[in-house]
C-alpha cells in the first residue's frame, strides 16, 4: 500500500515539474518577446516638453493674440514703412523677454 502511494507521489511530483518547466518556458519566451517589441518600438515622449510646452494653452493664445493686436496696432497706426519695420523688428526681439518677465512663475 504505502509503496503504491509512493508511486502515485512520485507520478504526481513529476508531472507538476513538467508542468513547471513548460509554464517557466512560457513566461520566459513572452518575457523575450515583449523586450524584443519594445526595443523595436519607437519611445515617444509622454507629456509637454520644450520651451513651449512650459506655457499653458491659454497662456500661448494670450502671448499670440497680444503679440497680433500690437502688430495690427503698429501696422495701423504708423504711416511711414520705415518705422513699421523698425517696431515689428523691435517688438519681436523684446516679446520673449516680456513673455519671461509677464508669465515666468518662478518666485
Amino acid at each position: 500500500m504505502s509503496r503504491e502511494r509512493a508511486r502515485r507521489r512520485a507520478e504526481r511530483e513529476a508531472r507538476a515539474a513538467r508542468e513547471r518547466l513548460v509554464r517557466q518556458r512560457r513566461l520566459a519566451r513572452r518575457e523575450r518577446r515583449r523586450a524584443l517589441v519594445r526595443r523595436l518600438t519607437p519611445q515617444w515622449r509622454r507629456g509637454r516638453t520644450g520651451r513651449l510646452a512650459r506655457r499653458t494653452r491659454g497662456e500661448r493664445a494670450a502671448i499670440v493674440g497680444l503679440s497680433l493686436a500690437a502688430l495690427l496696432g503698429v501696422w495701423m497706426f504708423v504711416d511711414d514703412r520705415a518705422l513699421r519695420l523698425v517696431l515689428v523688428v523691435l517688438l519681436l526681439l523684446v516679446l520673449p523677454a516680456v513673455v519671461v518677465i509677464a508669465l515666468d512663475r518662478r518666485i
